[in-house]
């Protein structure tokens, strides 16, 4: 499908523009490790909330009441989850049990989810948007514990939400969505250098 993009400007909101300002400037943050990332996470939860109730993306408007409490949950965690002085939370690893929980359940959520959305909505896309939010749910949880391997389950999510915004016509959202990809590889990248700092640092103590 060709997409007009003078159509696609004209249809764009405000309000969406906003999100997607709000969404970057988020990802941004995290990626350096900036507790004023959950600040942007806020503003972006709360208009996509209504973007997304106005396009009857129910699993979607789902996970942005999620993303509230993980954003004051989040901003708790990297501010005071340190250790007992009330220093800033480290990056771990999550380890081979962890990422096998995880991944069984965005699967079992992804299915689950999926079937009933198809059945008692009429939700055009049930098992993609399902595994947009299941994949999200597990993913936004590992970025408030620190967990290195956060940027790989990005990785996988942001595709999916790509082409599920893209058939939405949320195109804008979707650039959004192609342009958290890179900044996720890089994000991945930074994460692996600050990780191996901490160790290192922390091997000499």
């Amino acid at each position: 499908m060709t997409v007009d993009w003078h159509a696609v400007l004209d249809s764009v909101t405000l309000i969406e523009s906003v999100a997607v300002f709000a969404g970057l400037f988020y990802l941004i943050l995290v990626v350096f490790e900036s507790i004023w990332c959950w600040f942007f996470s806020l503003i972006s939860v709360t208009l996509y909330f209504l973007i997304f109730a106005e396009n009857q993306l129910w699993a979607e408007v789902v996970l942005q009441v999620y993303y509230f409490g993980t954003t004051v949950y989040g901003f708790y965690k990297w501010k005071y989850g340190g250790d007992n002085d009330n220093n800033p939370a480290p990056i771990m690893r999550a380890g081979v049990r962890r990422n096998l929980i995880f991944g069984g359940i965005i699967l079992t959520g992804t299915v689950g989810g999926g079937f009933l959305l198809d059945y008692f909505t009429l939700e055009l896309f049930p098992y993609l948007d399902s595994f947009t939010t299941v994949g999200a749910l597990v993913t936004t949880w590992m970025v408030t514990q620190k967990y290195l391997e956060n940027w790989l389950y990005w990785i996988v999510v942001n595709t999916a939400g790509v082409v599920l915004m893209y058939k939405s016509e949320l195109y804008l959202t979707a650039l959004l969505f192609l342009v958290y990809l890179i900044i996720v590889v890089f994000g991945f990248l930074n994460w692996i250098k600050l990780y191996r700092g901490q160790k290192a640092a922390k091997e000499k103590l």
